[in-house]
């Protein structure tokens, strides 16, 4: 036998195989189908309220389609039934990958204000897709036929991406048209009581953006009830176009027969993308410039750092060939370090014929324009109970100065607040309860108060304020008229205004009902989802009911619109808050000792009356107790419980770490000192696993603010152990929000800040593509298993939606820790 010809006859199957699967669609080692720029994924995300899941497809770099599934509505939003997902089952001889779902999802079909609600309907389907040539077959195969009453309600839905399709055409058959960039729809009612739009196009085949090489895609239903083209955001602001078909009677194999095309550019790559901080460096710290290849693209090019020259033009100051850094998610990746380069200047990075935005080298990068925004635009925005002004412009008018009536008893919320058999308070349900119509801030881009939310605002301020001494003033709050001006000094520090603001909604509720509020909500669904002036929600007048006259229609004046506050008994956000309070005590002092005085004792008495199971949830409180008042019994129970501090220093290093000087214990600081060596370790390890130098696990939910919650942890435990820690993963996270993260959308996720910014992003003014200065989004999300994601859409919540806490005051307080080590 000639073994050498034998092997030469495998090597060119193997070779004529792959070049084969290189010229259709095919199963790839990922488990999702693929053909040259083209990927079609099956629930490997199921997030279908956030426009994840099902059957996705990314075209040539865009996520374009999603969702593909069996949907209850022509197009469903947010609160609609969606299918429990069962297991994704990958069969690689047929080259096919299926799912088996059903109806209803028991898990979250919750009672009471919830409104979800499912039909008595129960029935079970399995969706497949399988390559077809340079195509995919979508097939859905139910158990059994559909009843008769839910024949023309039930069909398979697939949501195509808004954002790139304004303008641009389609075909359905003999039907043409473009893209509206606002739903123009006739809505119709229906029997149901529902209004749902009527169909921009009815046909047998769908071509999405003829025009276009890049996002040209066919979709042909095999079976004979047809498509229909459908615009969700005549029934959902955030909805997407919608192609549909209906479920025959009668149908259960072969249920859903769809072919679709989406067009693959032969030969395509993703376009190289450099990633740098779109604010710039201090001279001394290190500057990495990362860039992102398509995992195809084996030309390695020169790069340049390139000077702007005052008198226009460019300087090159230094030109080298990026190091290979290796594979990440589904790119490779260069680095470029340039970190010896110290002249201050404007500078941008060339590779290829693409270059960065401007970016600065100076001493004073983080000075002005950095931390600035979110200080006297973001957190002013979200004030609630004031009217704020900001020149010609009212962000928003006098709100919820009719708050809060006590929530109903056994009841759920449905944005996941519960209230249970008790109130815990002496209010009976419906009561207003004094003093929760000031203070606190509007918790993300809707207008709930969340206390945990609150109490981080609060604390991290405190923090920052201590660290730092920011008396910066260019903000003013009157609280007895509630009026915020926005770019008026009132000789007050902005940041211990706004500390305040936080503590008389905190503080106000507790005086009030002799525990912490767990929340303050719209009670109905239609004032939770209201976009812009926050002032439209209530009437700003306390519900006072009329014996023998019906109330108002919520929405009209005199209605039972004031919002819900909801209590709970659960200590360890009782512990955590009261840590808040602790430590804002001390910058209250001197400031308003009214409420320095009451936020030590109401976190003194927590301390004494709350019985948690875990010490741990104590940890906090203790650090802020003991720093605040030196009291020897903080310091016995933080020794007392090393064990527990021990083993989970990741989350406890950086708080006592603070409290070494006070604790005169060598064996306490011994061992906290060598349980952090060992954190450093581990945190350097998964540092070396990403090529922006910081512990990253890409998930469905951006992970900005995560990775500014590390980069605080950093500055505490490179402050207190500088014999250990290096400011270096401080400085990392702090680049990775301003624009050094993976992906082809480089913009900082603070709006505003840098170059380049998400200035279409998840607050209040969505509704007009728009932003508020200095609020931080949740950044780059990741498509699983590997496709890094951030759109330029204002309705993804898990990309773009900013939130209060540590969401906002971790970045504050990182540009400041930056500044103040680089230039001490």
């Amino acid at each position: 036998m000639n073994f050498k010809l034998t092997g030469l006859f495998v090597l060119l199957f193997l070779n004529g195989r792959l070049f084969a699967q290189g010229q259709q669609m095919h199963l790839n080692k990922l488990e999702y189908l693929e053909y040259q720029g083209v990927n079609v994924m099956l629930a490997h995300d199921f997030y279908p309220e956030g426009h994840q899941g099902g059957v996705g497809v990314i075209q040539n770099g865009m996520r374009v389609a999603t969702n593909g599934d069996i949907r209850l509505e022509p197009t469903p939003g947010q609160w609609q039934p969606i299918p429990k997902v069962g297991k994704r089952v990958v069969d690689e001889k047929k080259q096919e990958i299926s799912v088996y779902m059903q109806y209803p999802d028991s898990a979250i079909n919750r009672k009471g204000f919830n409104p979800i609600i499912y039909p008595d309907l129960h029935f079970g389907y399995t969706i497949r897709v399988v390559p077809i040539g340079k195509s995919f077959e979508i097939i859905v195969d139910l158990d059994k036929p559909l009843p008769d009453e839910w024949i023309g309600k039930v069909g398979f839905n697939f949501e195509l991406f808004p954002g790139i399709l304004f303008g641009k055409s389609y075909y359905m058959d003999q039907h043409f048209g473009v893209f509206p960039r606002q739903s123009n729809d006739q809505m119709i009612n229906t029997y149901e009581g529902e209004t749902v739009p009527l169909p921009m196009a009815k046909g047998n085949q769908l071509t999405v953006a003829p025009e276009s090489d890049a996002q040209r895609m066919i979709i042909e239903n095999k079976n004979a009830n047809g498509l229909e083209l459908l615009d969700g955001r005549g029934q959902h602001t955030n909805g997407w176009f919608v192609v549909r078909s209906l479920i025959a009677k009668g149908a259960s194999k072969n249920a859903v027969r769809w072919l679709v095309t989406p067009n693959a550019i032969d030969g395509w790559k993703s376009a190289p993308v450099i990633q740098v901080s779109q604010v710039g460096y201090h001279p001394k710290q290190q500057k990495i410039a990362v860039i992102e290849l398509d995992a195809k693209d084996n030309h390695k090019l020169p790069i340049s750092l390139l000077r702007i020259s005052e008198n226009g033009g460019f300087q090159k100051i230094m030109e080298t060939t990026p190091k290979d850094w290796g594979n990440f998610l589904r790119y490779h990746y260069l680095q470029f370090d340039f970190t010896k380069i110290e002249r201050p200047g404007m500078y941008m990075v060339r590779y290829g014929n693409i270059q960065t935005e401007p970016f600065q080298i100076s001493a004073d990068v983080y000075k002005q324009n950095v931390w600035q925004p979110t200080l006297e635009y973001f957190l002013p925005v979200q004030m609630c109970h004031m009217k704020v002004n900001d020149k010609y412009r009212v962000w928003h008018g006098f709100c919820h100065m009719d708050d809060a009536r006590m929530a109903p008893i056994d009841s759920n919320h449905f944005d996941g607040y519960i209230q249970g058999h008790s109130t815990f308070t002496k209010y009976q349900s419906g009561e207003t309860i004094p003093n929760l119509n000031r203070g606190g801030w509007h918790d993300a881009g809707d207008f709930d108060i969340r206390l945990e939310s609150q109490a981080e605002t609060v604390h991290g301020l405190t923090l920052a304020y201590e660290a730092f001494g920011v008396n910066y003033d260019n903000t003013t709050v009157d609280q007895v008229n509630h009026l915020v001006e926005i770019g008026q000094p009132d000789g007050k520090p902005d940041m211990l205004q706004q500390i305040e603001h936080g503590l008389l909604s905190i503080v106000g509720g507790y005086e009030s009902m002799g525990i912490f509020y767990r929340g303050i909500i719209e009670p109905s669904l239609r004032q939770y989802t209201v976009l812009g002036d926050a002032a439209n929600i209530t009437d700003n007048k306390f519900f006072n009911p009329v014996t023998g006259k019906p109330t108002p229609k919520i929405g009209l004046p005199g209605s039972a619109d004031d919002r819900w506050v909801f209590t709970e008994d659960n200590p360890g956000r009782a512990l955590e808050t009261a840590a808040a309070l602790a430590a804002a005590a001390r910058v209250m002092k001197g400031y308003n000792d009214t409420l320095s005085t009451q936020c030590l004792q109401i976190a003194a008495s927590v301390w004494d009356n709350t019985k948690e199971k875990d010490p741990l949830q104590r940890v906090g409180l203790a650090v802020e107790l003991l720093i605040t008042t030196k009291e020897k019994k903080y310091a016995k129970f933080l020794e007392a419980n090393i064990s527990t501090i021990l083993a989970h220093i990741d989350n406890t290093g950086w708080l006592v770490g603070r409290t070494l000087s006070l604790i005169d214990d060598a064996g306490y600081k011994k061992a906290i000192t060598e349980a952090v060596a060992k954190l450093y370790a581990n945190i350097k390890q998964q540092g070396n696993k990403t090529p922006y130098g910081v512990p990253y696990e890409p998930n469905i939910w951006g992970a900005g603010w995560g990775i500014q919650h590390f980069g605080y942890k950093q500055y505490f435990l490179f402050a207190n152990f500088p014999g250990i820690f290096p400011y270096d993963y401080m400085l990392h996270a702090l680049n990775f929000v301003l624009g050094c993260h993976p992906g082809s959308n480089t913009a900082s996720f603070v709006s505003g800040v840098g170059a380049k910014s998400m200035t279409t992003a998840y607050g209040f003014n969505r509704a007009d593509w728009s932003y508020i200065p200095g609020g931080i989004a949740s950044g780059t999300a990741l498509i699983r298993p590997d496709f890094p994601e951030l759109l330029n859409w204002p309705f993804l919540w898990q990309q773009g939606e900013y939130v209060l806490g540590g969401g906002t005051t971790d970045y504050l307080f990182l540009v400041l820790a930056a500044d103040h080590v680089l230039n001490k």
